[in-house]
């Protein structure tokens, strides 16, 4: 199975009061001839949708624009919530979405049910967690969490892995050592870092939530990063989309580089 990892598209941003939206559909349009080339069978959306919980009517005429386009090619989608978007106002529609192969991750309600796909090699799980934060989980555990890898890995050890499967989180959180831009919301002192030994028992996780395209320690935790600069610290970056190939004993990571 081939996959495309993004995020971070912050549909309907504006830098320095100019909008972006024309740049994001030449960007997103761009990424769709990507997907056409390069015989995706499913893409991933790891969080930041929008730029605001809000978003503008336009960012939303050009997201449903994009959702068309990529249920008619008949893919296989799978969207999360990350902290700039509503959990709710995303998971609009969710369960009949599902009829046109477009997984979108719920609000978190304590538990993540695999989504389950089969190809050749057998099974892959994928797990759709979005943006949370200790406060969240203690609210569906009678446990208490006060960090942010405490909080995290309690919930992916609820997932129960079998691990002789092919397993793919998708999450948009900060792992430590990432290197941040100036366009990402941080925290003081750094209080929302997630250790990415919380991430052992998966195959492939793709991140969200960083803007700048990297890996955490290895290829198989990695940020796609944002498709477009947002910001005189991402000036250096080479925007990209990652493709993910998944073989019955190995997966390997490539990028593509995006047009400016």
């Amino acid at each position: 199975m081939r996959l495309a990892h993004i995020s971070d598209l912050h549909i309907g941003k504006r830098v320095n009061e100019f909008s972006m939206l024309a740049d994001q559909r030449h960007v997103l349009w761009q990424m769709l001839d990507i997907f056409d080339e390069e015989k995706i069978d499913g893409v991933i959306i790891a969080g930041d949708v929008y730029d605001k919980s809000t978003p503008i009517t336009e960012a939303v005429t050009l997201f449903d624009e994009l959702l068309y386009e990529l249920a008619k090619r008949e893919l296989y989608v799978f969207i999360i919530s990350g902290n700039h978007d509503s959990s709710e106002r995303l998971a609009f529609g969710g369960r009949l979405f599902k009829e046109n192969k477009i997984f979108i991750s719920p609000v978190y309600n304590g538990e993540i049910s695999p989504i389950t796909l089969n190809d050749e090699n057998g099974e892959i799980n994928f797990y759709l967690l979005p943006f949370i934060k200790p406060s969240s989980v203690r609210k569906y555990n009678e446990c208490e969490v006060s960090t942010y890898t405490d909080a995290l890995g309690l919930v992916i050890e609820k997932m129960n892995i079998d691990k002789s499967k092919r397993n793919i989180l998708v999450t948009h959180q900060f792992v430590t050592g990432a290197q941040r831009s100036e366009s990402e919301e941080i925290s003081v002192g750094g209080s929302d870092n997630v250790d990415a030994s919380v991430f052992e028992s998966f195959d492939y996780v793709a991140l969200g939530h960083i803007h700048s395209p990297q890996n955490c320690g290895s290829e198989k935790i990695r940020y796609s990063g944002t498709p477009l600069k947002y910001s005189f610290s991402e000036a250096k970056d080479e925007k990209s989309v990652t493709v993910v190939e998944l073989s019955e004993g190995d997966v390997s990571v490539r990028t593509l580089p995006l047009e400016p």
